[in-house]
C-alpha cells in the first residue's frame, strides 16, 4: 500500500504508471541507494558514456514516448546535464531529471562534502531556470505530495522537470496523499467557447487559410486531431522546423516544412500569402 512506500519506491512506482520503462544516467556515491532500488524495479537501467549523452537520450526518449527521465549523482553529475535539459526545456519536452544530493543530516553544520559547488541548494537553483517546477524530497510528510506536483507539471506543460532526492531519505517511508493532481485539467467553458468562435469566424472569413503546425501538436498528441480537422475543413497543413511529422510527408493537404526564406519557395509564398 501506499502509506508503507519509501520516498525512492513511490517515485519509481509514480514514473512506471505514467508510462516510463527506461531510465539513463551514470550512478555516482549519491544517488547508488536510489539506483539499487532502481535494478530491482521493473524499470530498465541505460548506462550512458557520460551524463550528457544520458540527458540527451531521456530527451529523445520523451519525444517519443512522452516522458522520459535521466539519474545522476550530485554536481559532478547533474551539472553535466544542463545542456540537455535547457534544450528539452527549449523545444519542449518533459524529462524528469532525477538527482541524489547528500543526506539531509550530512547538512547540517555546512560540512566540506565531496562535489558541493558553493551552498547545497546550489544545484536545484540552477534547474530552477531550466525547468517548470523543481523539488528536494527532504520531507517524508509532503515528498509522494511533492513527486506529484512535479511530475504533473511535467505532463502539463511538456517540459523538463527536476527531482533532488537525498540519499538518506531513499528508504525514508513517505506519507500517503489523497488529493493527487488530476493530469487532464479542463479549461475555463466562456473563455474557450469565446476562443473557438473567434477562430471559427476567422476560418470561414478566409480566402486562404492554412494552418502552420507547430512542435505543441506532436507533444500533445494531438496529430490524429490535426489531420482529421485538415481533411474536414479542406485546408492544407505546413509544419515548423520543430513541428515536422506531426502531419505525414505525403498526406494530400501536407504543404511543406515553413521556415522563411531558407525553406521552399513554394512554401512561404503560400503561407504568407494567406489572410
Amino acid at each position: 500500500m501506499k502509506g508503507h512506500l519509501s520516498i525512492g519506491q513511490y517515485l519509481i512506482d509514480r514514473l512506471i504508471a505514467l508510462g516510463v520503462r527506461h531510465v539513463f544516467g551514470i550512478p555516482g556515491d549519491y544517488v547508488l541507494g536510489f539506483y539499487d532500488l532502481l535494478q530491482k524495479s521493473k524499470l530498465r537501467i541505460i548506462n550512458t558514456c557520460d551524463e550528457q549523452g544520458a540527458g540527451l537520450a531521456a530527451d529523445a526518449y520523451a519525444r517519443v514516448r512522452g516522458l522520459g527521465a535521466v539519474c545522476i549523482t550530485y554536481c559532478v553529475g547533474g551539472l553535466k546535464v544542463v545542456n540537455s535539459t535547457a534544450e528539452a526545456f527549449a523545444e519542449k519536452s518533459p524529462v524528469v531529471v532525477i538527482s541524489g544530493a547528500p543526506g539531509v543530516k550530512e547538512r547540517q553544520k555546512d560540512p566540506l562534502l565531496h562535489h558541493k559547488v558553493r551552498e547545497f541548494d546550489t544545484q536545484k537553483k540552477v534547474f530552477e531556470q531550466l525547468t517548470v517546477a523543481s523539488t528536494v524530497l527532504s520531507d517524508a510528510q509532503v515528498a509522494f505530495q511533492e513527486i506529484d506536483r512535479v511530475l504533473h507539471a511535467a505532463l502539463r506543460y511538456k517540459r523538463p522537470v527536476y527531482i533532488e532526492l537525498p540519499r538518506d531519505m531513499v528508504q525514508v517511508t513517505g506519507i500517503p496523499h489523497y488529493r493527487a493532481p488530476k493530469i487532464h485539467e479542463q479549461s475555463d467553458s466562456e473563455s474557450l467557447a469565446a476562443a473557438l468562435a473567434e477562430a471559427e469566424t476567422m476560418i470561414n472569413r478566409a480566402e486562404k487559410p492554412v494552418f502552420l503546425a507547430d512542435v505543441e501538436v506532436h507533444r500533445f498528441g494531438l496529430q490524429n486531431e490535426l489531420v482529421r480537422l485538415a481533411e474536414k475543413t479542406n485546408i492544407p497543413v505546413a509544419a515548423t522546423l520543430l513541428g515536422k511529422s506531426v502531419i505525414g510527408e505525403h498526406h494530400r493537404f501536407y504543404l511543406g516544412v515553413y521556415e522563411g526564406a531558407m525553406g521552399r519557395e513554394d512554401v512561404r509564398q503560400y503561407v504568407e500569402s494567406s489572410d
